[in-house]
């Protein structure tokens, strides 16, 4: 057996970053702007090449929701999330409460994130089965899973540590709109493309 398929063992032990530890690679140099890396759990995970569709959709998605939004909050894209100690994720899109210093002492939180949008094309399965019970478990309360190919939003609602207790799915001709800020509607139509 090659050293590579003993790393997928889950006896094998492990040493898990932190963000202080992630942030400290980039400080000296470890890690540069070329390495699309995340954390998540502790773990630095490849991020998958942003394609043409997907830069498309999040593009739409910042300028409609940026649009609609106008003050009442930020719209973040591809920008952390500190997640405790352990995750520091990069979402396609975080729709954030207003804050004076314009989060510019830290990273947002998930008691600032009103609304966050992962976009998927090649990374359908990583945002589901990986990053959307990692938001569940850190509290946001609504996550949209943009799926290009399936062509449908799915929206997650009413975070828990098993996960979101009420996740829908949206599909072209539908309006649909985040529970913390009323009055906002996108058409799943736009958002696809």
């Amino acid at each position: 057996m090659s050293e590579a398929g003993l790393l997928h063992h889950p006896w094998i032990p492990r040493f898990k970053l932190d963000v202080h530890d992630f942030h400290r690679m980039g400080e000296a140099g470890i890690l540069g702007p070329e390495d699309r890396v995340e954390l998540i759990d502790g773990e630095l995970v490849e991020m998958t090449p942003i394609g043409a569709a997907h830069a498309g959709a999040t593009l739409g998605l910042n300028r409609r929701l940026s649009l609609a939004l106008g003050e009442r909050a930020f719209v973040a894209v591809q920008n952390p999330v500190r997640l405790g100690e352990g995750s520091e994720p990069q979402p396609d899109i975080t729709v954030l409460r207003p804050r004076a210093d314009d989060y510019r002492s830290e990273h947002p939180t998930p008691a600032d994130i009103l609304l966050l949008i992962e976009v998927a094309d090649s990374s359908l399965r990583l945002d589901r089965q990986v990053k959307l019970p990692l938001y569940a478990r850190h509290g946001i309360p609504e996550v949209w899973i943009v799926d290009l190919a399936g062509g449908a939003v799915e929206l997650c609602r009413a975070p828990g540590p098993g996960g979101y207790a009420r996740v829908t799915r949206a599909g072209r001709g539908e309006t649909i709109g985040p529970e913390a800020l009323p009055g906002i509607a996108l058409q799943v139509s736009d958002i696809l493309g």
